[in-house]
């Protein structure tokens, strides 16, 4: 986890979807290290919320619970009165889920992310940081199209918010190790259930690895730094779906089952279009607006190196791999998390 100055100090932070994997690990985070005035936990879901009241109790005075919807611009708006940083990690995520409801996708992940934008520019906000994800880049779901527009929308943001000073930026990681809807969790379900050989699509599928603190102290990072219109890249080692499932399987082996549908064969993060205006940094990348509405350009990039013509960042052409041992390594601490 990287160093950051008291960037919460007195602030007022809002987390959509705070009732979430990241949403709630992020208030548990900064309640730890940071000293905010207060956290808003605003999400749609109840019985979550009166989960996360009984386990943060001892923060009572910290924390401040709204049940809204990010579709509900009035709600939002309401919300974040005297706010001074928001974190988005509120959408739909479930690829099947997007596909069989195309429109309460689109509601949520591109129409949710312009009220999100329209509240913070009208509520004076500092910082807004959006969370994207792999399949935004070259999606071949919808999941991954609205996530492509909730990022793009995140980004021309910049373009309306000069008057209210708002600063919007964007976050880029795979799935996080572990969490709700990864494949970590959804192999031990089935090894509880009896299953001996674990189902991977291919063999030769590759995914991105990154923990739960990595991906907070991209966020945090982006809070610090960002000027404005930046899509922040985590840099992370790559590692075999096969070799994951071999490890976790009761026999040691697994067995391919063929592609599901929306499913990629490795992960992207930044393709050589973007490339072209990206910055390469010692555990970050960062996407340049291809717009620059702040005059940034001069600000905060002096020490980012610019990458090589056709340079793709992918799972399959990763520098960094974990090997059979760090990858039980990692997998370990998870299990004891």
């Amino acid at each position: 986890m990287r160093k950051v100055k008291d960037i919460f100090k007195g602030k007022a932070v809002l987390i959509t979807g705070g009732t979430g994997t990241m949403g709630k690990s992020l208030v548990r985070y900064i309640l730890k290290y940071f000293e905010p005035h207060r956290i808003i936990v605003f999400s749609r879901d109840e019985y979550r919320q009166s989960l996360m009241k009984q386990e943060f109790r001892m923060y009572g005075d910290k924390l401040r619970y709204f049940i809204g919807d990010v579709r509900d611009k009035d709600r939002l708006l309401r919300a974040f009165d005297g706010v001074q940083i928001v974190i988005h990690t509120a959408a739909m995520k479930q690829v099947a889920t997007c596909e069989y409801n195309p429109i309460e996708a689109i509601k949520t992940n591109i129409m949710g992310a312009m009220n999100v934008i329209d509240a913070a520019i009208d509520r004076k906000v500092e910082k807004v940081v959006a969370l994207s994800i792999d399949k935004a880049v070259n999606p071949v779901n919808l999941y991954g199209g609205t996530k492509l527009v909730s990022d793009k929308l995140f980004v021309a943001a910049n373009a309306y918010s000069k008057i209210a000073k708002t600063k919007f930026s964007v976050v880029r990681y795979g799935n996080v190790a572990g969490s709700r809807g990864s494949v970590i969790p959804y192999f031990r379900d089935l090894v509880k259930e009896g299953v001996t050989k674990l189902p991977v699509t291919d063999k030769r599928m590759t995914r991105f690895w990154i923990d739960i603190e990595e991906a907070i102290g991209l966020i945090l990072y982006a809070l610090e730094n960002a000027q404005g219109g930046e899509t922040f890249v985590a840099k992370i080692p790559s590692f075999k779906i096969c070799e994951l499932a071999e490890m976790m399987s009761p026999t040691g082996e697994y067995v391919e089952v063929g592609f599901r549908e929306g499913e990629k064969l490795h992960e992207v993060m930044i393709t050589a279009e973007d490339a072209r205006h990206t910055l390469e940094y010692e555990n970050h990348y960062v996407i340049l607006p291809e717009y620059d509405w702040w005059n940034i350009q001069n600000k905060f990039y002096g020490e980012g190196k610019k990458l090589e013509d056709g340079f793709i960042y992918s799972s399959e052409k990763n520098r960094e791999w974990l090997n059979t041992e760090e990858l039980l390594e990692r997998l370990e601490v998870l299990n004891n998390f």
